[in-house]
């Protein structure tokens, strides 16, 4: 049995699931579904074509599913398709895709969105994926799983981020990052390796040993990258985290990949 408080607006047509909590002065459109297990703390609004998964926890003053912030948009009824176990804190704002854009924004499980984090259109942000204070994603961004993007973190529209990446605080991201990669700075730069987040996510010391040795592989002064990624496939073929590299940088794209400020940035 859901818990709706009094003062909360459940529009006709909304579909609300099981053990659902919603608290004073939410606002839920007519479209929208809330999983079973759903919490809305307080004045939390959810519109549009809005699905979130079920034992995801809305903090107040959340608005989502409310119409992009792109002015091509005319009123398509896209969607914005949001995972299980997710954290979603105050002020946070996500908006459903486009007709330029696929017309979906998606989310996975298990995400934890801080205070002020931003998920612009056409946006697909795979599971674990963590955004601290205020950070924001531009339109058509990927986000890969168990990423980290750092406070006041902004990516540029259509930017790919790879799986197990780590943005710094206050970097602005103009340029793909690579999985397993760490970017910092104003314009931000590929630094090395998230060697920290590796640790934390179970990986050994001989993986990180070899992801090392690919990664100054990749990123050599000799030849050119195309011929280094041949190398690098060839030496590294079993090991899967350096073929998410080398498949990441030769994937489809419409921006550059992010490189080491020197030539021979480290790891």
């Amino acid at each position: 049995m859901s818990d709706i408080h009094p003062t909360a607006v459940i529009e006709d047509g909304a579909i609300i699931g099981d053990n659902v909590v919603i608290g004073p002065y939410c606002c839920v459109g007519g479209d929208t579904v809330l999983g079973d297990g759903v919490r809305l703390t307080s004045h939390v609004v959810v519109a549009g074509f809005t699905t979130i998964g079920p034992n995801s926890h809305l903090y107040p003053f959340a608005s989502i599913g409310h119409p992009p912030q792109d002015l091509k948009y005319k009123g398509e009824a896209s969607r914005l398709e949001i995972g299980a176990n997710n954290v979603i804190r105050e002020y946070v704002t996500m908006n459903p895709g486009t007709e330029g854009g696929g017309m979906l924004t998606q989310i996975g499980n298990n995400c934890l969105f801080m205070v002020g984090a931003h998920v612009a259109h056409d946006c697909i942000v795979g599971n674990h994926v963590i955004f601290a204070n205020n950070a924001t994603i531009g339109g058509h961004v990927s986000v890969e799983e168990f990423a980290i993007l750092g406070g006041l973190s902004a990516v540029h529209q259509f930017v790919r981020i790879g799986r197990h990446a780590m943005v710094g605080g206050m970097s602005g991201v103009e340029q793909d990052v690579i999985p397993y990669g760490s970017v910092i700075g104003n314009r931000a730069r590929l630094a090395g390796l998230n060697i920290v987040g590796l640790k934390r996510r179970g990986f050994s010391r001989g993986d990180i040993a070899i992801l090392r040795k690919a990664y100054r592989l990749m990123f050599a002064e000799e030849g050119s990258m195309a011929e280094r990624l041949i190398d690098a496939s060839e030496m590294y073929k079993e090991n899967q985290a350096v073929m998410d590299i080398v498949e990441f940088i030769r994937g489809d794209s419409s921006r550059a990949i992010c490189q080491p400020r020197t030539e021979q940035g480290g790891a």
